[in-house]
């Protein structure tokens, strides 16, 4: 089995020494009955790899685990099998995901506009169904830390729901985002976790309500500092979302600061490249955000 290198194995932000490579090759060798999913979960526990919450980094331990494993470190046990190979994973489409009655005009005549976290497993299944539905990119299991909402309006009298967003853990490195913000490696790695990705961003095609996408993220950015915090310990600087530029503008976000290269997080090799770039955006939760987020305005 190949060795990692003097300088240690990097991984989300965080850099694992030689002798936590081999501690981690032992636990996988050591207990070939667990699942991928257990030996996150251990590992995690093992080297201390913790969100400020306490909560286990078992998300990116499995990012860990994986690229050991492609790196000839490890051999993890096969991938448990829920269902036939080469079958494709559905999302149910329900009767409450049906496009609904269509709504037009101002957005004062659907108030109050209503952004509430998703609590319940009711609420996440139709979130899922929804974007599964009707987001151009479709479901896809958040990576990391995440929260959801549900956005809803009152017509006449009654709730309507009329779309959700997404909030998740920021993307690694982003070359233009990383320049704005000023970081280098070092300091991006200690304060990524106060950056937040908005990952998906939906208001229902038969909804077409004048300035409903500015009411909408207006109040969710309100209200998205406390409830980040009281989920994972950490109160977000800094908001960022990647927009297609062809049937988006992303007007509603503050600051544009340039492309992507068009990979991302399943693409650590560089191979996709220039594939599809998006336009960056980010907004500001607070007015020295880049100052705090490189450490130059005291401790966040």
């Amino acid at each position: 089995m190949a060795n990692a290198g003097d300088s240690g194995f990097g991984c989300s932000g965080r850099v694992f020494a030689t002798s936590e490579i081999a501690l981690i090759q032992e636990v996988v060798a050591s207990c070939r009955g667990l699942s991928r999913k257990e030996l996150a979960s251990t590992i995690s526990e093992l080297v201390g790899w913790t969100r400020a919450n306490g909560s286990l980094k078992e998300a990116e331990c499995l990012q860990l685990l994986a690229r050991l494993e492609a790196a000839g470190l490890l051999h993890l046990p096969a991938k448990q099998a829920t269902r036939p190979l080469g079958s494709i994973t559905s999302i149910p489409h329900t009767a409450e995901g049906e496009p609904g009655m269509p709504l037009s005009g101002r957005v004062e005549t659907f108030a109050p506009v209503s952004v509430e976290p998703v609590g319940d497993s009711a609420a996440r299944k139709q979130v899922r169904e929804l974007v599964d539905r009707y987001h151009p990119l479709g479901y896809k299991v958040p990576f990391g830390a995440h929260l959801q909402y549900l956005v809803s309006v009152t017509q006449p009298e009654l709730r309507v729901v009329v779309g959700c967003l997404q909030f998740s853990s920021a993307a690694w490195r982003i070359e233009v985002r990383d320049r704005w913000i000023g970081w280098d490696d070092a300091t991006r790695a200690r304060r990524l976790p106060l950056l937040v990705n908005n990952s998906r961003f939906l208001l229902l095609a038969w909804v077409q309500i004048k300035n409903l996408a500015s009411a909408t993220l207006a109040r969710a950015l309100r209200r998205l500092p406390q409830d980040w915090q009281a989920h994972y310990g950490v109160t977000p600087l800094l908001v960022e979302t990647f927009v297609d530029s062809e049937p988006y503008t992303g007007a509603c976000y503050r600051v544009e600061i340039g492309q992507t290269s068009g990979r991302g997080r399943e693409d650590p090799q560089h191979r996709r490249h220039g594939a599809r770039p998006k336009r960056v955006f980010v907004y500001p939760l607070r007015h020295d955000a880049r100052a705090r987020l490189r450490g130059e305005s005291g401790r966040p």
